[in-house]
């Protein structure tokens, strides 16, 4: 294990070393004091917040399509791999609470290359996905104008995501504080109108408050297609690893930390099964994959008349802006992680002094997320970002079995995952599974960035030790 860091990039930088000390009240580095001030309930609204959105409000349509009624088995099964996934990061994160999550804990365990790969995939996954979810608000504007008797037509579903897109960039840049303020707000009243929603859905499809409805075929197209759909909707799921980021932040991280992130996953996923439930009861599967990306609007309107339709469109817009919103802010945190550790140059995490944010780096998150949300592709947006995500969090239990197997004097989880090495065994070896499930377009994609990811690490960092690596 290499004590401190060492090398050089090609710019001749180092990476940076910053001490950190750990107490109950705070974590300690040399820039900065984190008081730990999140409990339970903070750390679950940071992985709700960051989740809830396109497997509500974008994916049932695309779903349905794909497998039928059984989408809501496609999404349990990324649920499940989540949860296996959940545990080790639980476990590394209580070792080393540092910005960065899934990058910082890779490169330590498994070394710079593998860093650097997983680092700038990491912020290349998150760009595809935010792209994703710009994508998504945009088909839920034009409907929202619809509804307001603006017809406009889809041909403004792009430039009103560019516009977005732009604009939440730029909330970013101008301090942090403005981001989290719009995304609690945003979360509370996004869950106040689903828990309303699909109560009252629940209710209708089970015939309490009218007819019950006569139950699909639940696997009409057979078992493969419930695999393919859960490689598209797994970037559902993308959002639990954020909560390993505020681990130096969290009361009583051993047991706050590992609940959060479960609970964050397993309240999501039982929100995704019961949307599609509802939805397939509601139109059927035929009329969900007709109606595309807001699809959940015809399901609103069937069940509530127009009041429905609209609150699902204020819906839909509130989580494909949450998603989106969160997504850039934490791209642009991968993005300085890396830098700090000299695998990009220094100049990349540079603070603003007016806003003390990385405007550097949210500059390198937005400039690719409007390229991308410009070609409109959204499923293919959706399987990179899933792809690109499903890597990371595969050599993430890579990561734990060789910390495990080494155990430096440094490692020193507060919380470990039971059922070792069997839990990390199968949730690398799930995660990499999924992958195979993609469409070809979305392999070529995940597996040119991360082979550019390596040459770049070759090219410009070859020399570069980390910190603490094995």
């Amino acid at each position: 294990m290499s004590e401190a860091p060492s090398g050089q990039n090609i710019e001749g930088e180092e990476p940076s070393a910053e001490p950190v000390v750990e107490t109950d009240e705070a974590t300690v580095t040399e820039n900065a004091e984190l008081e730990r001030t999140l409990g339970l309930s903070g750390g679950l609204a940071i992985g709700i917040g960051t989740m809830i959105g396109a497997g509500i409000f974008v994916f049932p349509g695309l779903a349905a399509g794909r497998a039928g009624p059984a989408a809501a088995l496609s999404f349990t099964i990324g649920a499940v791999i989540a949860l296996l996934v959940a545990l080790p990061t639980s476990e590394l994160a209580t070792a080393m609470p540092k910005s960065g999550g899934g990058y910082y804990f890779i490169s330590r365990g498994l070394g710079a290359l593998a860093g650097s790969v997983v680092g700038l995939s990491l912020w290349l996954g998150l760009v595809f996905a935010t792209a994703f979810y710009l994508v998504g608000f945009g088909y839920y504007a034009v409907d929202a104008l619809g509804f307001l008797g603006i017809a406009v037509g889809e041909g403004l579903v792009i430039p009103i995501a560019l516009l977005f897109g732009l604009g939440f960039t730029l909330l970013n840049v101008t301090g942090t504080e403005n981001a989290a303020k719009l995304q609690n707000g945003v979360v509370a009243l996004l869950l106040s109108i689903l828990v309303v929603f699909l109560g009252f859905g629940i209710l209708d499809a089970v015939g309490l408050v009218g007819e019950p409805t006569a139950p699909e075929r639940f696997a009409p197209y057979g078992p493969f297609p419930i695999l393919t759909t859960a490689a598209l909707v797994f970037t559902s799921y993308l959002g639990f690893a954020q909560v390993a980021t505020v681990a130096g932040e969290m009361k009583d991280p051993g047991r706050n930390l590992p609940l959060a992130m479960v609970g964050s996953v397993v309240i999501v996923g039982v929100l995704y099964v019961v949307t599609i439930f509802v939805a397939t009861s509601a139109i059927g599967s035929n009329a969900l994959s007709l109606a595309g990306e807001t699809a959940m609007v015809d399901v609103g309107r069937e069940l509530l008349g127009p009041a429905g339709g609209f609150a699902i469109i204020l819906g839909g817009l509130l989580a494909t802006m949450s998603s989106a919103n969160a997504s850039i802010l934490s791209t642009s945190r991968a993005v300085y992680a890396v830098s700090k550790d000299a695998l990009l140059p220094s100049r990349a995490s540079r603070i603003n002094l007016k806003y003390g944010t990385p405007h550097v780096a949210l500059g390198m998150a937005g400039g690719p997320i409007l390229l991308l949300t410009a070609t409109g592709r959204v499923e293919v947006l959706a399987e990179v970002a899933s792809f690109l995500h499903l890597v990371a969090y595969g050599l993430i239990c890579v990561a734990l079995l060789a910390l495990r197997r080494d155990e430096p004097e440094w490692y020193d989880p507060d919380f470990r995952v039971p059922g070792y090495p069997a839990v990390p065994i199968v949730g690398g070896v799930a995660s990499f599974a999924l992958i195979l499930f993609m469409q070809p377009l979305s392999q070529i994609l995940g597996f040119l960035i991360m082979l550019g990811a390596a040459g770049w690490y070759f090219y410009y960092a070859r020399d570069v030790t980390l910190k603490g690596a094995l």
